[in-house]
């Protein structure tokens, strides 16, 4: 690996980090093709939590790697957003749940990548925006469908068809970013404890809660609700729901280590 790197940080948890700094952590093929072997890994697969950092503090990333595009074809471009398809698809269902730790700017790509993770947390320096237009071009990596997703259908289009970023705090006010911080030491502190958060939660309800939301977000609303009732049911009588309402009842915190997680 020349520009991704993986930790682990603890039993089923991971850091991966963009080291580009000094192209501010551009995006291009051979970084989508070192996420990609990252995030098919059995270490990354099999986690509960993944972190996803980057090198320097200007950006967290500052788009995809303009150099590497000027030369695309048309057939090069479609088989570039195809890779940032696949890449963020595998971020975005993992079993685990990733967190960005975003400090700097987070421009085209690296909103895309952002928001293909469930948790952002940012320092209040950071400032998002997808400025494609501005090159002539649109978001290629699912910027155009998941800011609308996310931020609702008339600020996604405020945000993409300007090019115009927005900063940490406002992001936060609209409920994209969860958390806002001075600086980043102060972000690492918070995403510690927010680790053990996690961590003490059941493994498999968390699992299960994540897959509902993402299935029940494409689908109708009522048949949406049939979803949740189901796999709401199938995690009763499961020693990890037993051990959670027993911890509950007895008023202490629940060991998930020896209970079922499937």
């Amino acid at each position: 690996m020349n520009f991704v790197k993986v930790e682990t940080i603890e039993d089923h948890v991971q850091k991966i980090t963009i080291d580009k700094e000094k192209s501010l952590n551009a995006l291009n093929t051979e970084v989508l093709d070192e996420l990609k072997v990252l995030l098919e890994s059995e270490d990354v697969k099999n986690a509960r939590l993944v972190f996803i950092d980057s090198a320097g503090d200007k950006a967290f990333v500052a788009g995809a790697d303009i150099a590497e595009m000027k030369a695309f074809t048309s057939a090069q471009a479609a088989s570039f957003s195809k890779l940032g398809h696949y890449v963020f698809s595998l971020f975005e269902h993992l079993s685990a749940v990733t967190i960005s730790l975003v400090d700097g700017y987070t421009l085209g790509g690296g909103f895309e990548l952002a928001l293909s993770t469930d948790i952002i947390l940012a320092t209040e320096k950071s400032m998002f925006g997808l400025p494609e237009v501005s090159l002539g071009l649109i978001p290629g990596f699912g910027g155009t469908q998941r800011l609308s997703r996310s931020l609702g259908l008339h600020l996604a289009k405020y945000l993409t068809l300007t090019g115009e970023m927005l900063s940490a705090n406002d992001l936060c006010e609209k409920g994209l970013v969860a958390k806002v911080f001075k600086t980043k030491e102060d972000l690492i502190k918070y995403s510690d404890k927010l680790k053990d958060k996690v961590l003490l939660k059941g493994p498999y309800a968390v699992k299960v809660a994540k897959q509902t939301i993402h299935k029940g977000f494409s689908l109708e609303f009522k048949d949406s609700l049939e979803l949740e009732k189901q796999e709401f049911s199938l995690l009763f009588g499961t020693k990890e729901n037993q051990e959670g309402v027993s911890a509950f009842l007895e008023k202490r915190k629940p060991n998930f280590a020896k209970s079922e997680t499937k």
